[in-house]
């Protein structure tokens, strides 16, 4: 198969569809593999490394899609790429259409193939391929929450972790998955006064038997949101529903019951945002201020890290891009249901029905396309 990777054109996205090894093995399994001319040196990768192992370097995107059956990406198309992607085209990369009516409605009108990293499930109905990048943005929000509590970046001044004598910061952290989890672990590991809330009792307990003394772990309610939140320094938005717009769990009038310099991270906002006041932003522009609170709505956490990143996503989608260019789209589905569950259009039909939901479209069932 003719595999191409063009680089990524999102606001500060340094992040890269295949890494140097990756080009390798596909180079082995007889594929073809255009890259567009600079596309990994925003990760580390040079040209001349992926010539080293075979690659064709190509001078634009244009090219790439045009000689390309299957795109490798990392984030979703934007409308400058819309128009160079064909009819029957793999397009398999991150889509995240439920926050996106645009995209949507770009996709099927090209009448691609695309295939969504984040609905991809493995046989325990987990998604792979969403996860490393769910640990990525959930340490990263720890992070970055930790900077903009800082007074010259509009915070309250206090130090995560606080120090002796003086006490550390509270964090709530809105749902126990992945992110969650990671954004627990590491502030936990900070030293700072930790409460996560989820909705499923047994990943709570779970929770509870693997995160340190100064994390609590709470069911969740409205009730309790609207309690936690008066006296939370950092709000971690960590809510995931696959392939469906996130539910808001903070509303604007909400906003008012927080103090001043409060941080919101949004890690939802791919898919809409768990926060009602959630815009999303870009790594150039990070931060906004509402009703006196800072919020931090970046929509691709993982590109700032892009080494770290697109080393621990190349991990879990190879063996899917190697079945996929060595037995064709609709082989690789019937023997991996799971890699199934990533169509989300098909030839201009939405197929996965979340998407349909969320901007009311039509709907329809992958099983009878291909029969």
């Amino acid at each position: 198969m003719v595999i191409g990777v063009p680089k990524e054109i999102k606001n500060n996205e340094y992040r890269v569809g295949l890494t140097p090894a990756s080009v390798s093995e596909l180079i082995r399994q007889s594929n073809t593999v255009y890259i567009e001319k600079d596309a990994g040196t925003g990760s580390g990768f040079s040209d001349e490394n992926y010539r080293a192992v075979g690659a064709q370097i190509s001078p634009d995107a244009k090219t790439v899609y045009a000689q390309s059956e299957m795109i490798i990406k990392v984030k979703e198309p934007l409308s400058d790429e819309f128009k160079l992607i064909r009819r029957d085209q793999i397009i398999f990369t991150f889509f995240h259409f439920a926050s996106s009516k645009e995209l949507t409605l770009a996709m099927q009108k090209q009448k691609c193939i695309c295939i969504s990293y984040e609905t991809v499930e493995d046989a325990s109905k987990k998604l792979p391929l969403l996860i490393p990048m769910s640990e990525v943005a959930g340490r990263m929000s720890i992070q970055q929450g930790a900077k903009y509590l800082e007074k010259p970046q509009q915070g309250k001044g206090i130090l995560l972790g606080g120090v002796p004598g003086v006490p550390p910061a509270k964090v709530l952290i809105l749902g126990g998955g992945i992110v969650g989890t990671e954004a627990a672990k590491m502030a936990a590991g900070l030293g700072a006064d930790v409460t996560i809330l989820d909705i499923n009792i047994e990943r709570l307990r779970y929770l509870s038997e693997i995160l340190p003394p100064n994390v609590t772990s709470l069911f969740s309610s409205e009730e309790t949101i609207n309690k936690l939140i008066k006296t939370a320094d950092l709000i971690i938005g960590a809510i995931l529903i696959p392939g469906a717009k996130a539910p808001k769990l903070i509303t604007r009038p909400m906003l008012k019951k927080m103090a001043k310099g409060t941080v919101l991270i949004d890690v939802a906002v791919d898919q809409g945002g768990c926060f009602e006041s959630c815009v999303p932003t870009t790594h150039e522009n990070p931060t906004y201020i509402e009703d006196n609170i800072l919020h931090y709505c970046v929509a691709n956490i993982p590109g700032a890290v892009p080494q770290t990143s697109t080393q621990a996503l190349n991990n879990v989608t190879l063996p899917y891009i190697k079945l996929i260019a060595s037995k064709g789209w609709r082989e690789a589905c019937s023997l991996n249901i799971g890699l199934s569950k990533g169509i989300n259009i098909l030839n201009g039909k939405i197929v996965y029905q979340p998407i349909a939901q969320a901007f009311d479209l039509p709907y329809e069932v992958l099983e009878d396309l291909l029969t």
